[in-house]
């Protein structure tokens, strides 16, 4: 440890440096700790720790992918109180809706580019069922196998499986066998229930998220996790929603990355609320790094935090940062992205990983190494 670090340390409470004394040995902290960092921690004891978490999990190693996005739809059957992206199914005509085709030349469009994954999350919308994407799925496949498919957030899975009338783990092997590969972390939101059914109410419920992560992981595929932080939500929230993770994480082992993701507060129901400044997200990513002891990544996207914020957050606990998003995802700009045309070219990304002293390892979905730089 260095100097610094032990002096930093020293000049905590007695409760934190039992903490810092934990986390040095390798030690699991508990809920009360977790808050105590939250609501006690210094910014830069913080982001010690959780550097010290990151670089013992990884060195300087910063991780990216080559993907791209296909969004089927905004159209959705909810309607979420944060949400900027969505357009209700009553007032569809303002959305917009992709038939099959149209999805497998997005795929097509990709044919000359060394991408390694297809990232497929939208609306929810009662028409594009279970078995409509099961014969996307299949037509990606046939075209090109090697494509990992990341797709379709517990949320829609969900609903597809409800009104498909089969079972969650039905639905889940039905999707695997038309070449589902692993499944996103969106929806989670967060899991204490007074909060979800004020920002939320109408979309599945913690249960029923984690029962659907905890099928994915049964049959053999990984999933990541998300939670909506910086709104109405408390510490207390935050930490819980954590916890639940983390027992199934223990449980399943079958989750890759953590992603924190910042309420904005642009044309959306709760454009009221204020959105929670820089040191708190850096906040929110150290108390995670610490905190999810069982979790391997801790994902940081670059288009919402920005740039130069995405390169700070590589101190305070994060080793990836998504892949090359090229401009055409609409998702990140209408969620109130810090970049509004969210493309980086695989060379930009090495330069902005550099630019910190950090190492660039070009992964794949399940973060196999594919290139170092």
């Amino acid at each position: 440890m260095l100097t610094a670090e032990k002096t930093l340390y020293k000049d905590q409470s007695p409760a934190l440096q039992n903490i810092a004394e934990k986390i040095g040995n390798g030690e699991r902290i508990n809920e009360e700790e977790g808050l105590l960092l939250f609501e006690k921690g210094s910014l830069s004891f913080l982001g010690s720790l959780a550097n010290s978490v990151r670089e013992r999990l990884h060195g300087d190693n910063v991780y990216f992918n080559r993907n791209f996005h296909i969004e089927p739809t905004n159209v959705c059957v909810f309607s979420c109180n944060f949400c900027a992206y969505s357009q209700l199914y009553a007032h569809r005509e303002e959305g917009w809706e992709l038939s099959l085709d149209q999805m497998l030349n997005i795929v097509k469009s990709y044919d000359s580019q060394p991408v390694t994954e297809v990232h497929i999350v939208g609306g929810v919308h009662p028409k594009m069922n279970l078995y409509f994407f099961v014969d996307l799925l299949k037509a990606i496949k046939a075209y090109r196998s090697d494509l990992h498919i990341k797709a379709f957030t517990a949320v829609e899975l969900d609903y597809m499986f409800r009104k498909a009338k089969v079972s969650v783990d039905e639905g889940v092997q039905i999707l695997k066998e038309a070449g589902l590969n692993s499944i996103p972390g969106g929806g989670a939101e967060i899991f204490a229930e007074d909060i979800r059914q004020k920002i939320c109410a109408d979309k599945v419920d913690a249960e029923g998220w984690l029962k659907i992560h905890e099928a994915i992981h049964n049959a053999g595929l990984h999933s990541n996790a998300t939670m909506l932080y910086g709104h109405i939500e408390s510490y207390s929230h935050r930490i819980d929603h954590m916890s639940r993770l983390r027992q199934l994480q223990d449980k399943t082992g079958g989750f890759n990355t953590f992603i924190p993701l910042k309420f904005r507060n642009g044309d959306n129901d709760m454009s009221h609320v204020p959105e929670v400044s820089l040191i708190e997200d850096l906040k929110m990513y150290s108390v995670a790094r610490i905190f999810m002891d069982n979790f391997p990544h801790l994902k940081a996207y670059w288009p919402m935090l920005g740039r130069k914020n995405a390169q700070l957050s590589l101190a305070f606990g994060v080793d990836d940062i998504d892949g090359t998003i090229d401009d055409t995802t609409k998702i990140y700009s209408m969620a109130g992205a810090e970049e509004q045309k969210p493309a980086m070219s695989t060379e930009d990304l090495v330069t902005l990983i550099k630019q910190v002293n950090r190492k660039p390892v070009e992964r794949d979905t399940l973060y196999n190494v594919v290139k170092e730089f």
